[in-house]
């Protein structure tokens, strides 16, 4: 009955973490569930250790994560019991991440004071990037988000996202260490901690970079149903709502229309495009649309071009554009599609057939601007964005459409994850979507100006553009990834050696003891 009570903490525990994140925002939380996480896990030996942390991760993953059903039950075509399936076996793999972690803390330090401050943070961090890397990668709820407005957030132009990650870990660990009895030693890594929390403190108050010019931008919400967008007959729809929107708005310099606005291919829509083009010309200003381009060789591509005040004239295929790299498994690219399609519609989504992109392309340019993309999923991988980015780019851009996913917690966590690479880069955030949270942000990720979701409309706002380079735009994720490796390494050999220190003294104690008995 004992261990039931206990599967069921830790399940509840690691569900409470979820709090952290946007949209509730209550980021002490973080600290709180990864205390638990060490409480349920660091008193147990190996097995049944990695057992409660894949529990308490199933909670976490699980809760976090259920928004993900309302693409495959209101777009793919799956009964609940199936979509509640599916979203249990993600948690379930992501899980595998943290319990491995767990229980090879516990294997290579015996003793739990090096294990718990130093050896277990690195190996979730690890686990963390692995997550966002092996298959693709799936890098979400990464609990350095929560702290976006909290007083850590000053750590991510420094060491990234992660960083902020590794200090909310080793402080669960301090903390779990300071609340155990019996250890003279015990208040020490809560004072380390505390140092560590202070200096992250005064860090929010360097500024990294400075201002070059400001522009003013029109963001178009289109809020178009997912659900008629690729209806017969729904183009000239979609062609009207954006045009209405955008005529008025003559003061702009830029107007961004979101991920896919038109549902038709660039190259049906291209002579419709050359008089937007010429349109906006004459207005002296520049339009950013995302849109389906299919290339002469028939590949289709997730796409955003630039029309209007630029250097290049609209024509097929010019440079003024962005591919998407990084795609979506089964929304954009259906691994083994020739034996899933057929199995359900889930499997066979509107453009699920997309191509990759190139690394390395270029900013686009717009009104004198230059602006570097990311669209909808990408903006999760903070390596992708960090080495699309120029050293002379004004502006982070990014284009989604989070309508697959209704009135959810998930558009939610996707913009405070699109907000904290401009914290951890230095550039003001464009953020232009079909229903929201279409927003706009400073060079620290603190919001200008935002739509409400579900409803048409524009956000006008002027935005200084930024120059310069942060500690993380410039070495990326280096300097943490070196502090990982020494700190792990140092804590396991120390840990390993108290263990022989510990064993020594008892082996003596009891040679002793045996001693006396004769």
């Amino acid at each position: 009955m004992r261990h039931y009570l206990l599967y069921i903490g830790a399940l509840l525990s690691g569900a409470l973490g979820v709090l952290a994140f946007s949209p509730f925002g209550y980021w002490p939380l973080a600290l709180v569930s990864l205390l638990s996480l060490y409480a349920f896990t660091q008193p147990q030996p190996p097995k049944q250790a990695a057992k409660h942390a894949f529990i308490w991760a199933i909670g976490f993953y699980f809760v976090g994560l259920w928004w993900i059903h309302n693409s495959m039950t209101l777009f793919g075509g799956l009964p609940l019991w199936a979509a509640f399936l599916l979203v249990a076996l993600l948690a379930a793999y992501l899980s595998l991440y943290t319990a491995a972690a767990v229980w090879l803390a516990q294997r290579l330090v015996p003793t739990p004071r090096w294990r718990a401050l130093l050896v277990l943070p690195a190996l979730l961090m690890l686990a963390d990037w692995l997550r966002g890397w092996v298959l693709t990668g799936f890098p979400w709820l990464w609990f350095g988000y929560s702290q976006l407005d909290g007083p850590l957030a000053g750590l991510a132009p420094i060491l990234g996202v992660q960083g902020i990650s590794w200090l909310l870990t080793f402080s669960a660990g301090a903390l779990w260490l300071g609340i155990r009895r019996h250890s003279h030693w015990r208040w020490w890594p809560s004072l380390g901690a505390l140092v560590l929390w202070a200096v992250a403190i005064s860090t929010q108050y360097i500024q990294w970079v400075t201002p070059t010019q400001s522009s003013r931008f029109a963001l178009i919400q289109g809020n178009i149903e997912q659900s008629l967008k690729w209806v017969s007959g729904q183009l000239e729809y979609s062609i009207d709502r954006y045009m209405n929107l955008t005529l008025p708005e003559r003061q702009a310099d830029v107007v961004i229309w979101p991920e896919s606005a038109l549902p038709e291919t660039e190259q049906r829509l291209a002579p419709w495009l050359a008089q937007v083009d010429r349109l906006m010309r004459e207005r002296g200003q520049s339009l950013i649309t995302g849109l389906v381009s299919q290339a002469d060789s028939g590949a289709m591509y997730n796409s955003v071009i630039t029309l209007g005040r630029n250097a290049i004239p609209y024509q097929l295929e010019h440079t003024n554009r962005y591919y998407k790299q990084h795609l979506v498994p089964i929304g954009e690219f259906v691994p083994f599609g020739d034996l899933l399609r057929p199995l359900a519609p889930f499997f066979n989504l509107p453009m699920s057939s997309f191509a990759q992109g190139k690394a390395n392309q270029p900013d686009l340019n717009a009104a004198g601007q230059q602006l570097s993309v990311a669209i909808c999923y990408e903006v999760a991988f903070p390596s992708l964005v960090r080495n699309n980015m120029k050293p002379d780019t004004d502006y982070l851009l990014t284009l989604s459409n989070d309508t697959w996913f209704g009135r959810s917690i998930g558009p939610w966590q996707h913009q405070q994850i699109a907000r904290m690479r401009s914290l951890e880069l230095g550039r003001p955030l464009i953020r232009a979507t079909n229903n929201g949270v279409t927003l706009v942000t400073d060079e620290k990720g603190k919001l200008i100006a935002s739509l409400p979701q579900f409803e048409h409309g524009v956000l006008n706002a002027n935005v200084t553009g930024m120059t310069g380079l942060t500690p993380y735009a410039r070495f990326g994720g280096t300097p943490l990834f070196a502090w990982l490796l020494i700190s792990g390494l140092f804590g396991a050999s120390q840990g390993r050696r108290q263990y022989r220190g510990q064993q020594q003294r008892l082996a003596a104690q009891e040679n002793l003891r045996a001693k006396a008995r004769s």
